[in-house]
């Protein structure tokens, strides 16, 4: 039994870091109880009790039928209220505004992602510190999927997008990011109360789902005082 004890706290620690560095990404599935039983070399009890842990860490939510979803987005780059509670947990309040949340069509955007509908829900939020300067602006993209038609009225669950489209299957299976360092434009900057041309690091990231499907499409300017850029090199290299 203690090694037991040991073997499902060091499969938890494990996944935890990793969730911290960004390798598993806020909304996305962890690898099925199988997959952990392989990588680690452990019985299904372990796994089950490190993911356990990892639900009492706030790190993730285990959905019947869905299986395991990463609800933490951490200071690095791969990515989304997450932010909030990682930074609170050094000592950041942040609030989080809304700036925007309706239904739009952008055909620009359909056609750079090969969608057939230009209809999206839109969501704009900025965070920011209780002094009142923003440390992030996010415009998020969702397919208006019959699903989501009604989301502006009904609202986010618990404030989360990620756990909204969760609870309405749209779960990310994998992503890609394009990411610079750009200059705030003058509305930017007005926006998050900093001054123009400040650099910032931009995040345009894509997510789809199993079936290639878009999920969601996000450009985010962070701060790169509070967010930073974790690679991994090798074979399965991650953001």
């Amino acid at each position: 039994m203690p090694g037991q004890v040991y073997k499902h706290h060091r499969v938890a620690h494990v996944l935890a870091e990793e969730i911290r560095a960004g390798v598993h990404a806020d909304g996305s599935k962890l690898p099925g109880e199988h997959a952990l039983r392989e990588r680690f070399g452990v019985s299904r009890t372990t796994v089950r009790q490190a993911l356990n842990v990892l639900g009492e860490q706030g790190l993730i939510e285990t959905h019947a039928g869905i299986g395991s979803l990463v609800t933490f987005d951490g200071t690095p780059l791969d990515q989304r209220l997450g932010w909030t509670r990682a930074l609170a947990a050094q000592g950041t309040e942040l609030t989080t505004e809304t700036l925007r949340f309706d239904r739009i069509r952008d055909e620009a955007l359909a056609g750079e992602l090969g969608l057939q509908s230009p209809r999206f829900i839109a969501l704009d939020r900025v965070r920011r510190l209780v002094g009142g300067h923003g440390v992030s602006l996010e415009f998020s993209r969702v397919p208006a999927v019959a699903a989501l038609l009604d989301l502006p009225e009904r609202g986010l669950d618990e404030g989360s997008l990620s756990r909204t489209l969760a609870a309405a299957g749209r779960v990310p299976d994998s992503s890609e990011a394009h990411i610079s360092v750009v200059g705030l434009t003058s509305d930017e900057a007005a926006i998050l109360h900093r001054s123009p041309e400040e650099s910032f690091l931009r995040v345009a990231q894509v997510f789809r789902g199993a079936d290639g499907d878009v999920v969601e499409q996000v450009t985010s300017l962070l701060d790169p005082s509070r967010f930073q850029l974790h690679v991994r090199t090798g074979r399965g290299a991650h953001l």
